[in-house]
Parts: structure tokens; sequence; C-alpha cells
């Protein structure tokens, strides 16, 4: 090594008054961490080079499910890119695990552009979805968008004077995250925690569709607002198993606390 270049690999220095103060680099921003899993080795290609352009992205593939469940628990991702049809355990099921020891966003891939694959990876805890074929420059988007989600919905009532408000027999501890309807635990998603949160915020406000996008989603959501009647029936399932209704449609406008 040349002697000019050992030097630059020197801390920088300056001296002022007759004394020599080191300045250290800031430290570095720890790149978000995303999860590709995909059987075919040509999408995780595409995938990560498409993330993988300007070097933004901390990156870990997976061809299978028992693969995925290994690596999002050693590699701890923000995102987890997740094909839907995997040759040992369904899309569907691993999302579904995942749910129950990581709090990443998961975008879900299909092949099949039928509604009801999306509705059940919405149901089980997927934050996103995209149909093959699909755009890499989309789906680096959404993931950008996904990062920058706000997850305001328990922030609202965090802000409150009351770490657990008590709608009924409906307690919310926004700290836990735990949601109890009498005095049993329920098993919600991130998005199902967040919108509830949202709407208990302010009971008797009736919050429109927009809204609820905007505090749950963030303003530059790419989805459509189909998504929210999607969360708010399965919401709706576990909230109102005992007969009681929770969440009240108002026709046109959106929705509030019943």
């Amino acid at each position: 090594m040349l002697v000019s270049d050992a030097a630059a690999l020197l801390p920088t220095t300056r001296e002022s008054d007759n004394h020599i103060h080191m300045v250290s680099p800031a430290p570095a921003t720890p790149k978000p961490r995303v999860l590709v899993v995909d059987d075919a080795a040509e999408i995780r290609l595409m995938v990560s080079a498409a993330l993988n352009r300007d070097g933004s992205y901390a990156l870990a593939e997976a061809s299978s499910g028992t693969e995925a469940l290994d690596a999002a628990r050693n590699f701890r991702p923000d995102v987890v890119v997740l094909d839907l049809g995997l040759p040992d355990i369904d899309g569907v099921e691993v999302c579904r695990e995942l749910r129950t020891f990581t709090d990443a966003y998961i975008l879900m891939l299909t092949g099949r552009d039928e509604e009801v694959d999306r509705l059940v990876g919405l149901a089980v805890g997927a934050d996103d979805y995209m149909t093959k074929p699909f755009s890499s420059r989309e789906l680096a988007a959404r993931i950008q968008v996904l990062l920058r989600r706000p997850r305001t919905g328990s922030e609202a009532l965090t802000g409150q004077t009351a770490e657990t408000v008590s709608l009924g027999d409906l307690t919310i501890d926004a700290l836990a995250r735990e949601v109890h309807v009498d005095g049993e635990l329920l098993d919600l998603t991130k998005i199902e925690f967040d919108l509830l949160a949202t709407l208990a915020s302010r009971p008797e406000m009736v919050f429109t569709r927009q809204q609820i996008i905007d505090t749950v989603w963030g303003d530059d959501w790419f989805g459509n607002d189909h998504m929210i009647s999607v969360h708010v029936a399965n919401l709706r399932k576990k909230l109102d198993a005992n007969g009681t209704s929770h969440i009240k449609t108002i026709r046109g406008v959106g929705y509030r606390m019943a």
C-alpha cells in the first residue's frame, strides 16, 4: 500500500489552539433489510437487482418456506417479499407463521390474479400484494412506501392521557399493542390493530376512507380503498365474535366505533 493510500485511511484531524482534535466520520445509517422469498431463481434475481441498483438495501434470499422462516429469524428483515406459491409451505402459511415472531412488512407476490388469494394474504397479515408479472420499478417503489408508512394508529392512542382505552367490553392497550374483548386477547394483524386504534382514538368521529388510508397506510399508498373493506371485515369477525357490534359503517362516508 502506498503511504498516501495508508494516510487516507487514517482518521481526519485538525489543529486548533495547539490542540489536535479527532474528527470521526458520522456513523452510517443502517440499511433496510429485505428478504426475498421465491422458488424461481429468476424472480429472486430480478427483485434483488431492482433493489440493489443504488446499494440502499441489505438483501437476503430464500427459495422455500422453510428457508424463509429460518432466514427471517436470523436476518431479521424490515420487509419480506413473499411468493404465494412456494414448493414446501404455502406462502399464506409462511405469512401466518412470520406474524408470530416478526413485525416486518410483508409484500406478497402471486402468480394467480384471483381476488381470493389476495384477500387471504391480507387476512393473515400481508401489508401489500402484487400479481406476476410485475414491474420491478413498481415493486421497489412499493417497498419504499412500506418503509415510510407510519404506524400512527397506536401513536394516536399513546398521545392520550391513558395508555389503555376502554370502550364497553373492548380494551385497547396501545403500548403492548394488545386488544381484549370481554377479557379475551384477540389475535390481530398489524394493520388490523392500527385500523382499530385509529378509530378508537376518536370514537365519536366518522373517519372517511381517505382519512383511514392516510393514517394507517400513508398518503402515498399505491393500493385502492377496497382493501379497507377487507381489513374492516376481518377485524369485525374477530371483534364481534360474541355478537356485539364494535365498528359502524356510515354509508357513503366511512367508519366509526359503534
